[in-house]
């Protein structure tokens, strides 16, 4: 089993979300002759797309160990920023050029290849399965919850699980994610009463209100950070009163932030947070002040211990490196996994997913494949 052939394969399938495009076929394909028991997993509703996912294993019994990623990729972008069609696969001067190289069609057919190798040494002492859905570069509603959910109602468990996000720097291996930030959107609207800029004291200007409450909201250092995650963090995204005209003072304004936040947090504290500074804002000004949340992922920390250990020993006997421990980046789908079983990410460097040209050395694809099956040997050899 080729990891790089695969991987071409995948590539050339254009699987954008929510689209599969042939790739869980090609992957399937792989799979099935290597013993795999593979169900393909079709989920729809909440007015989003139909989303196609596949669950392969192989074995019945514990341990359980589980690869898990996805299959589907942004959109390429305008196609003449590309030197190479980014569904084409090409390979030039030793790397592999298209959309989802790096995220992760790659680290799909490393898992494969890594699983080939384990299964060619002899009986497998436990399971090893693929999930792997085509959602999570959009609303990841219809994918890798839907499919964890499908699990339990058939008794499955899993018992770890690693995700092939591009969680590496310069060389696979160099970083592992053992955890995520949570991530909470919070829209404001204030409202106030339209009127003449003459005659201020016959309106209500929502500006100055708003201005209040971005400082009151700014201005706060929400924690100093824990052991493992960064201090938690808001920015403001937008802000808008809509207004072209320059002697009317508006009946509107509204604004975006969205908080990056650590284990010290939770949406339902932050939420009480920013409601309390409205609410005083709104006191002091007279204007209504409305906020509508939208929850991100919720923050997750795999600690270190014997599962982290077993990955980090992994990765540096073939390394020769021991690789950095981060909770850094946005959220993955390792978000949903975190409830069902102690998961991290652990993949390809990320430095060109999501832009023009994506790739990746051939040599890293290699070197993330023999990553895995050396994590593969050693976890079924003692299990964590």
């Amino acid at each position: 089993m080729d990891a790089v052939a695969l991987a071409q394969a995948l590539i050339r399938c254009p699987s954008v979300t929510p689209k599969d495009e042939g790739a869980l076929g090609v992957l399937e394909a792989a799979l099935a002759p290597l013993g795999f028991a593979c169900h393909r997993l079709r989920f729809e509703g909440d007015g989003t797309a139909p989303v196609d996912n596949l669950y392969a294993r192989i074995g019945s019994a514990a341990p359980h160990f589980c690869f898990a990623g996805h299959t589907d990729v942004v959109p390429p972008g305008d196609s003449s920023l590309w030197r190479h069609d980014p569904f084409g696969a090409e390979i030039a001067d030793g790397t592999l050029y298209g959309r989802g190289a790096a995220d992760m069609k790659s680290a799909i057919a490393a898992f494969v290849q890594a699983a080939a190798r384990h299964l060619a040494k002899g009986a497998l002492n436990g399971s090893i399965s693929l999930l792997i859905t085509g959602d999570e570069e959009g609303v990841a509603i219809n994918g890798t919850a839907k499919v964890l959910d499908w699990l339990k109602a058939r008794g499955e468990t899993l018992d770890h699980c690693v995700v092939g996000e591009p969680t590496s720097t310069a060389a696979a291996g160099d970083t592992i994610k053992i955890g995520r930030r949570g991530s909470l959107t919070a829209r404001i609207r204030v409202r106030g009463t339209q009127g003449h800029v003459g005659y201020p004291h016959k309106a209500k200007n929502p500006i100055p209100a708003m201005a209040k409450l971005i400082g009151a909201l700014s201005g706060k250092a929400i924690d100093p950070g824990t052991d493992h995650f960064e201090p938690s963090t808001l920015s403001f995204t937008t802000v808008d009163v809509g207004n072209p005209a320059g002697n009317v003072i508006p009946a509107e304004a509204r604004a975006q932030l969205n908080i990056r936040f650590n284990d010290r947090q939770s949406h339902d504290a932050l939420e009480d947070w920013i409601r309390g500074e409205a609410d005083a804002v709104a006191a002091r000004s007279g204007c209504e002040i409305a906020i509508a949340f939208e929850r991100g992922g919720q923050v997750f920390l795999t600690k270190p211990g014997p599962f982290v250990n077993l990955l980090a020993d992994a990765t540096e006997n073939v390394t020769g490196a021991r690789p950095a421990l981060s909770t850094t980046g946005g959220t993955s789908d390792a978000r949903f996994i975190k409830s069902h079983c102690p998961v991290a990410e652990l993949g390809l460097p990320g430095g060109t997913m999501h832009k023009a040209d994506e790739c990746v050395p051939v040599a890293e694809i290699q070197r993330l494949s023999a990553i895995y099956a050396e994590l593969l040997q050693r976890y079924f050899a003692a299990p964590p």
